[in-house]
């Protein structure tokens, strides 16, 4: 115990005296014409960000959040598809001691009033195509803040509702109360899907975001010279962290795009001289579908997730496997960009945590065998600090020696080699995007219409998988039932989360203690190929 009470000190003093206004301020004075971000929008002209232009702007934004009345500690809703809005919005929340609530832009009005009550937000930063479904879902907001355009693409109509203009708060000279570096203060809230009905919110400090910088650079061997394409959404993880912060904490250099586009990758790519992306296999599988590029590329590695040797076969660039979660910050397993690891493998245990797989049992996993993956960190820097306003489940995510359950299983080769096996089975992974099956299924029997119902995976060949639904008819149910409860679905659940197929069952296949056996009804399921 005093050996991991010394650990546990030693990573939490890595961040003593800092927060993320530093990480920005001190590129800005060592480097400030060095360009950090690259505006790439589908529509219109681009636009470059320096360091020095950066700080800035988020200087302008942050005083201008505290003219509104947005103080220490109060929650600031950002929804916005990638653009150079997020990132000054983020870095001003940042700056001013405010908490940056970053929602999925899938969303519907369901999830918005349960994100804006949940978290208690006090302002939100959107887009015009968004402005009513937050104003309209967050009513208690003291100012909504709207920006020109829709990451990138002219609005579709005038915002109408009151509302105040991005562009305008950053020209009007307010200034941000000086405010004393503080690690452990609160940074960011992210929603993500557990095996409960409703998201939780992942809340990150200060420490965490420059844990995630420090290491993620780390992890990736990242560089000043470095140029990273970024066209996951920032609103999560992977791009907030991986792409974003790990990029500043060498200062070095992001393009953004809107999102991904296999057609604009390679044009982006050698334009920018991008040397590094953090990507997931759908990018991969779409981008190997369209033409390679006549001219040499720049690229150093990709990470996709899983080691891809057909990869460095046919476009010469390295590839490494990584696995992390929204708690995680950073990959608590990862491979490295200089070492070829098995097809498919995600790389052995960061040294920055500690790693336990698991049998049924609790003894651990050998070679040759897969478990439940545990993993072992400091609250507040390199684990998530809580699960914001939910103490049940903060109750349930540690056990007595601080062990995280992430829900993922883990196989282990003969070589030590680590593989990514499965999930809990009640989570799906819809391309990139986490999906809690019995968020689905609440929608459904909510409608009174259905006795039972069973939400499981069914595997895509773009996707990797989707949520199908199978349901058991209630008295009265109407006749069209499967029809009806994809309206409802469609309405009521983020796009990606409504059932690719609903089959009605007069009754379900059961395991012990009449359960539904969900692995009975997946193996029913063939492939969506096409």
């Amino acid at each position: 115990m005093t050996v991991h009470a010394d650990i546990d000190t030693a990573r939490a003093r890595m961040t003593t005296g800092r927060d993320i206004p530093w990480l920005l301020r001190q590129w800005a004075e060592r480097t400030p014409d060095k360009t950090f971000l690259v505006w790439e929008p589908f529509t219109g002209a681009g636009r470059t960000w320096s360091y020095g232009e950066l700080a800035r702007d988020v200087e302008a934004f942050a005083g201008a959040l505290h003219s509104l009345g947005v103080r220490l500690g109060e929650r600031v809703m950002l929804h916005l598809d990638n653009g150079p809005e997020f990132v000054i919005a983020w870095f001003a929340c940042a700056r001013l001691g405010a908490v940056a609530v970053s929602t999925n832009t899938r969303s519907v009005a369901r999830d918005m009033a349960y994100f804006a009550e949940h978290a208690g937000v006090v302002a939100a930063v959107t887009s015009p195509g968004f402005a009513a479904l937050v104003a309209d879902n967050a009513p208690g907001l003291r100012a909504l803040i709207v920006t020109d355009d829709d990451a990138g693409e002219p609005p579709a109509a005038p915002v109408t509702l009151p509302h105040l203009r991005f562009s305008a708060l950053l020209g009007a000279g307010h200034a941000a109360p000086a405010r004393a570096a503080d690690p452990m203060a609160n940074l960011g809230i992210q929603y993500t899907s557990g095996t409960t009905s409703r998201p939780k919110a992942v809340l990150w400090t200060h420490a965490n975001g420059l844990w995630g910088a420090q290491m993620n650079a780390l992890h990736m061997r990242l560089r000043d010279d470095d140029v990273t394409l970024a066209f996951l959404p920032l609103f999560h993880t992977n791009a907030q962290a991986y792409s974003m912060l790990g990029s500043m904490w060498v200062g070095a250099t992001m393009v953004v795009q809107p999102r991904f586009s296999a057609s604009r990758f390679w044009e982006v790519s050698l334009r920018h001289r991008c040397t590094w992306c953090s990507m997931i296999p759908f990018c991969v599988k779409a981008i190997v579908e369209v033409p390679k590029p006549a001219k040499p590329h720049h690229y150093r590695f990709w990470g996709p997730a899983v080691s891809l040797p057909e990869v460095q076969e046919a476009f010469g660039i390295a590839t490494f496997g990584w696995w992390g979660m929204t708690e995680t910050i950073t990959h608590g397993i990862t491979g490295d960009p200089c070492v070829q690891d098995p097809r498919m493998g995600i790389g052995r245990p960061s040294p920055g945590y500690d790693i336990a797989i698991r049998r049924p049992d609790g003894t651990p996993a050998q070679p040759g065998e897969r478990g439940a993956l545990f993993i072992r960190g400091v609250r507040g820097v390199s684990l998530f600090k809580e699960y914001f306003n939910n103490a049940e489940a903060n109750a349930k995510a540690f056990d007595a020696d601080g062990w995280f359950a992430t829900g993922d299983m883990i196989r282990i080769d003969e070589a030590g080699n680590l593989f990514f096996s499965d999930r809990d089975k009640d989570m799906l992974k819809v391309g990139g995007e986490n999906v809690a099956a019995s968020e689905v299924e609440a929608v459904i029997l909510e409608t009174g219409w259905v006795r039972e119902c069973a939400v499981v995976a069914q595997k895509h060949h773009m996707l990797d998988e989707v949520p199908a639904a199978f349901v058991r008819a209630a008295e009265g149910a109407p006749i069209d039932l499967p029809e009806r409860l994809l309206e409802v679905c469609r309405a009521k659940l983020a796009d990606f989360k409504v059932p690719r197929h609903i089959e009605l069952v007069d009754d379900f296949p059961r395991s012990t203690l009449e359960k539904i056996a969900k692995n009975v009804l997946r193996e029913r399921l063939p492939a969506i190929t096409k």
